[in-house]
């Protein structure tokens, strides 16, 4: 089953298709096609350094596919959002189900695609910033750079824009901190 694009959707809908989709304000996102080698080459790199930082700590690293379900009330099975950021880093253990995540992970990394590049910046910064995501990396291969953006009285301020010969710095766990050259494919 595929959902029409013309309908609004939630969480029990989205289990019955088939393929990689997200909801956001429950319209349905196509995840295809397949991400680019430089894609893939960026979140493996980021997480091995996270799992490596996050291993000894009370937080928890996911990479896509990956539900993180998004919803106004404490009904998840309702959800008008499910998305399936790159990277997730959950710190609340109670958050965690068998099935994903229910509510927002504390750090989402999103690596842009030509095909995602616009839902990202758009779409997903305003959902993450809604759902009260601490911190949130966007990391764009093609220009070789990384933004980080951390909440400040309930918005999304830019802290830093890294670029490929920088050494990137989280600041929400200020002690975490790579080369960004780590993250693109040479």
């Amino acid at each position: 089953m595929k959902p029409e694009s013309s309908k609004l959707y939630t969480y029990a809908d989205y289990i019955q298709w088939d393929g990689r989709w997200e909801l956001i304000d429950g319209k349905a996102y196509n995840m295809s096609p397949s991400p680019t080698w430089e894609h893939q080459f960026a979140i493996m790199e980021l997480s091995f350094a996270f799992r490596s930082y996050f291993q000894n700590k009370d937080c928890y690293v996911a990479i896509a596919p990956f539900d993180v379900r998004l919803s106004e009330s404490d009904d998840y099975t309702y959800a008008k959002h499910v998305v399936q950021p790159d990277i997730s880093v959950i710190c609340n253990r109670n958050n965690l189900t068998a099935t994903g995540c229910l509510g927002a992970p504390t750090l989402i990394v999103e690596v842009l695609s030509p095909s995602t590049a616009l839902k990202d910046r758009n779409e997903k910064f305003k959902l993450y910033e809604q759902f009260d995501v601490q911190e949130y990396w966007i990391v764009d291969p093609v220009y070789k750079t990384v933004e980080i953006f951390g909440r400040e009285d309930g918005f999304f301020k830019k802290r830093e824009a890294f670029g490929e010969n920088g050494t990137i710095t989280s600041f929400l766990f200020t002690d975490l901190s790579l080369e960004a050259k780590r993250l693109f494919f040479q």
